[in-house]
């Protein structure tokens, strides 16, 4: 019988089929042992591989692919067998599938209930989200009206105050001596150099007296917080209709001031060697109250 091992060099392919007939050189040679199975079952299996480890094995190319049909025969049976011992299970399993389409219904309907409730939960979550943010809305305008309402409160208590500090309303205004009534919180360094003088000045029929002298650095207090409601009405808004109710007395508070700025004009001007730096101070005034026409009608009248 003709044999040869795999795996040998072209040379020994090729050698005469007498060397081959040699008795005496194959009788030594093992007998291969029968494929095992488990070889075939490798995931990666790979025919060229498996050929190439068998380079050990002394067999006849083909008795190789005769053993190789034989094996496949024998899955052949075997496989043939195992159908015919379950034939009954096969059959069975295709009776089992019938009627899959109710099951397949019912899982529908299933999934469409669900997918209802997902909506109805859905829904339930838009329409709150919907309800907090007109809940906020309403409480950023709540918020703002509640900003407004202070801003007006505190306007309305400055007025007053105000009022109280001009003497404007019932009682008359209080002789001027000079003091100053301006609270903590208030900006009085525009005045240094003119306010620390006295303020008692020869007035013009020669007599000295306090009764109607005007203290610059009150007077700047006053502009002061009448500038500072005029800022805070125009933040507000001055067509705001408190704010327009309470416009005869703002033009009242900037009447006495006026009349204060006047006076003081005056008696500046008869300050002597300090009627220059006196004049500027109130002319300071009058600009800080935006009162610039005021203050050129004021000199030209003086003047005349």
């Amino acid at each position: 019988m003709n044999r040869f091992r795999f795996g040998d060099s072209d040379e020994s392919a090729s050698a005469s089929a007498s060397d081959f007939d040699d008795d005496d050189d194959t009788s030594g040679l093992p007998f291969p042992e029968p494929l095992s199975r488990a070889s075939f079952l490798t995931p990666d299996f790979d025919p060229a591989a498996y050929l190439s480890s068998l380079t050990n094995r002394h067999q006849s190319l083909e008795d190789l692919r005769q053993e190789l049909r034989d094996l496949d025969q024998l899955l052949s049976r075997e496989l043939l067998d195992l159908v015919n011992e379950n034939y009954r299970d096969f059959l069975s399993l295709g009776s089992a599938l019938q009627g899959g389409e109710e099951k397949v219904e019912q899982v529908r309907v299933g999934l469409l209930a669900f997918q209802r409730d997902v909506q109805a939960i859905r829904d339930k979550v838009e329409a709150r989200q919907q309800e907090m943010e007109q809940l906020l809305k309403e409480k950023r305008s709540l918020k703002a009206a509640t900003n407004v309402g202070r801003a007006l409160l505190d306007f309305a208590n400055r007025v007053e105050e105000l009022e109280k500090k001009l003497m404007i309303g019932d009682n008359p205004r209080q002789p001027r001596d000079g003091s100053s009534d301006d609270d903590p919180d208030s900006d009085s360094d525009l005045l240094e150099s003119a306010s620390d003088e006295s303020d008692e000045e020869e007035l013009p029929n020669g007599a000295s007296s306090t009764a109607s002298l005007v203290s610059l650095k009150t007077l700047d207090h006053h502009i002061r917080k009448y500038v500072y409601l005029t800022r805070l009405s125009a933040r507000i808004g001055d067509d705001h209709p408190f704010l327009q109710g309470q416009q005869p007395r703002m033009s009242k508070i900037r009447s006495a001031v006026l009349l204060d700025l006047k006076t003081a004009l005056e008696q500046a001007s008869h300050a002597g060697e300090k009627r220059d730096t006196k004049t500027l101070a109130v002319l300071r005034l009058y600009k800080l109250m935006g009162e610039h026409t005021t203050a050129v009608s004021a000199l030209k009248n003086m003047k005349s």
